[in-house]
């Protein structure tokens, strides 16, 4: 009897889940989903099984195959971090139905009023399961190592739509006999059958991680920007969606080449859905149909590098998975290297260096805020006891792609891209640990142990001296100008001339932490960078600002916190207001999340809340 995931309850001498068939009425009222889950297991088993849940209550347990009542017990006092488990008793069973209701505060739900939404009249509701948030949506054993199928029957509103990380199986009117099982719950079939009512059907053939179930509910619409991909948005935000179906235009070419480096593209369709601005994350890499913040329409395709990594996770991250979140490197460190990948085909190799140099100083910053914390430093780090969303860092993606790239470097591009086939090739649909990897890697390229230190790279902390600093004319360059302008020289208009978004980004993350209120203010006078539509280049210039003490865009931070729920966004400025800054700026942190908190989703409210409590 042991735990398989220190952020589940799951037991390594039970059957896994190998399906879940999902029954969810969606009430827009009460901001609850009444449902079933009837969770397939992959053999028979007589015995106590753990499930995970959070904020969930369970009307009744029952044998599927009888309607029997099942024995069951919800442990008393919920784990502050793996939620409530839930223990039901099986004698034989190989499948367990569960009836149940969410809960208003179910951390994987945003329910957006109607005011929330472009059109303000339609209510709107999206998922974000991971890391470990699956379980407030239906009990389940909510860990990477359990991959499930799923078939899912959504009643909702008729005025609304529905998309899934699943394949679109039909719409139709709902029938009453389906709400049988959630009348042993609080739902009758009265509802469920209601006449303002439809039913979405879903089904997930592959086998995914419980994190990757997704679906979001709107009044939405789309575009066709390729033979594999449509965008959707809500349906009023017209502007939105012309945006980003030009943004996006390049996806089918992506694809493409993904599939020359990686294999097949598995998953059939690569649609791409634009959420409200609340989205907490910048992708989602859910299968069949990515999450985006509008954040990531820039209006010149940068944004478009968001998808790229989004689409990498097709093979490294859905296909491949890491087995738990210690691991987390497996999914976002190849992730990262196969974008940058991509990128270098589609944008150049300029594009892709500078990538690289933004990922450099952001793991080189991350150094710096783990120095009290070095476990958070490691690829493969030790997570008992810790809430994965508050250790959530640039650590595995961009230490995790210098050990890829280190790999690369090492053996030459041509073997390392056979290597990386074949790896997919054998894992897939699998999920796995870093020493499963590293015994693949070690039989696979013979004696690169010797070569690289493979266990300082994977269980060491800080960043090993065989890192790569990318080198190119415009990195260094740029590096140059940031340089200069601690001596005092600001960079002139030619040199800027042909500058875009990430130029910038990269310009000011390598400035100094904080500078002279005169300098800041000169430097946005003749670039106004406080303005820029685009948010990574607006929060670096304002976490300057902030650092600097220059009071005057304390409006322009306020906008942007109060604009969009991006924690890549949330957590630098809320941070730079709240550790660095004085009364003033503490004061403001306060009074902005007392006032945005409820435009936020539940996960990036939990961040936040972190943030002000621990410097405040």
């Amino acid at each position: 009897m042991a735990p398989i995931d220190p952020h589940s309850f799951t037991d390594s001498s039970h059957p896994l889940t190998t399906h879940v068939s999902l029954s969810l009425y969606l009430d827009f009222n009460s901001f609850i989903i009444h449902g079933s889950a009837l969770l397939t297991l992959s053999s028979a088993f007589s015995g106590e099984l753990s499930l995970d849940t959070r904020s969930i209550s369970i009307d009744t347990v029952l044998d599927p195959l009888t309607l029997a009542s099942l024995p069951y017990r919800v442990s008393a006092t919920p784990d502050p971090i793996r939620g409530t488990q839930v223990v039901v008793v099986l004698s034989g069973q190989s499948s367990v139905l569960i009836v149940y209701s969410t809960s208003p505060s179910a951390s994987a739900l945003q329910w957006l009023s109607p005011l929330q939404t472009f059109s303000k009249s339609h209510h709107y509701v999206y998922t974000q399961c991971q890391a470990i948030h699956a379980r407030s949506i239906f009990p389940c054993q909510d860990t990477p190592a359990a991959r499930i199928r799923y078939d899912v029957v959504m009643n909702i509103p008729n005025s609304l739509s529905a998309v899934m990380s699943a394949r679109h199986v039909r719409r139709r009117l709902p029938v009453p006999e389906e709400a049988k099982h959630l009348e042993a719950g609080s739902l009758g079939s009265s509802l469920w059958s209601g006449e303002d009512r439809v039913v979405e059907e879903f089904a997930m053939e592959q086998p995914i991680p419980p994190y990757l179930f997704a679906f979001a509910v709107g009044e939405l619409g789309f575009r066709e920007v390729g033979p594999r991909t449509r965008v959707y948005t809500e349906s009023a935000a017209v502007e939105v969606l012309d945006a980003a179906a030009l943004e996006f235009a390049g996806t089918e070419d992506m694809i493409k080449q993904g599939e020359m480096l990686f294999g097949d593209y598995e998953w059939e369709r690569f649609d791409l859905l634009v959420l409200p601005p609340s989205f907490p994350y910048g992708g989602m890499e859910n299968p069949r149909m990515v999450f985006l913040t509008p954040t990531v329409i820039k209006g010149d395709s940068s944004g478009a590098q968001v998808v790229a990594h989004e689409l990498a996770h097709s093979w490294t991250g859905n296909l491949i998975t890491n087995i738990n979140n210690e691991h987390f490197w497996l999914n976002e460190g190849f992730t990262t290297y196969a974008e940058r990948r991509i990128v270098e085909v589609v944008q150049g190799a300029d594009i892709a260096t500078l990538n690289m140099g933004i990922g450099w100083r952001g793991l080189t910053d991350e150094m710096e805020r783990f120095k009290d914390n070095l476990e958070c430093t490691k690829l493969w780090n030790n997570q008992e006891g810790v809430d994965p969303d508050d250790v959530y860092s640039q650590v595995p993606y961009e230490k995790g792609f210098q050990f890829v790239l280190r790999i690369e470097r090492q053996i030459g591009r041509t073997a390392f891209d056979e290597f990386l086939k074949k790896y997919i090739a054998t894992f897939k649909f699998k999920s796995i640990d870093t020493n499963t990897f590293l015994e693949f890697l070690k039989a696979n390229i013979p004696g690169i142990e010797k070569e690289i230190n493979l266990q300082l790279w994977t269980e060491g902390v800080g960043i090993p001296e065989d890192a790569y600093e990318p080198v190119s004319t415009i990195y260094t360059k740029i590096i140059s100008l940031a340089k200069e302008f601690k001596e005092g020289r600001m960079p002139s208009e030619d040199e800027v001339a042909k500058w875009n978004g990430q130029e910038w980004e990269l310009y000011l993350e390598n400035l100094p932490k904080s500078c002279e209120p005169s300098q800041v203010m000169a430097l946005d006078k003749r670039y106004r960078l406080a303005e820029s539509k685009d948010y990574e280049v607006k929060v670096s210039f304002l976490q300057l600002a902030i650092a600097s003490k220059c009071r005057e865009y304390h409006g322009e931070v306020e906008k942007a916190l109060k604009a969009v729920g991006r924690m890549k966004y949330l957590r630098p400025l809320f941070t730079a207001l709240a550790q660095t800054g004085g009364t003033e700026e503490k004061q403001l942190a306060k009074q902005v999340f007392a006032e945005a908190r409820e435009t936020y989703h539940p996960i990036a409210q939990g961040v936040v809340e972190s943030i002000l409590s621990k410097y405040i």
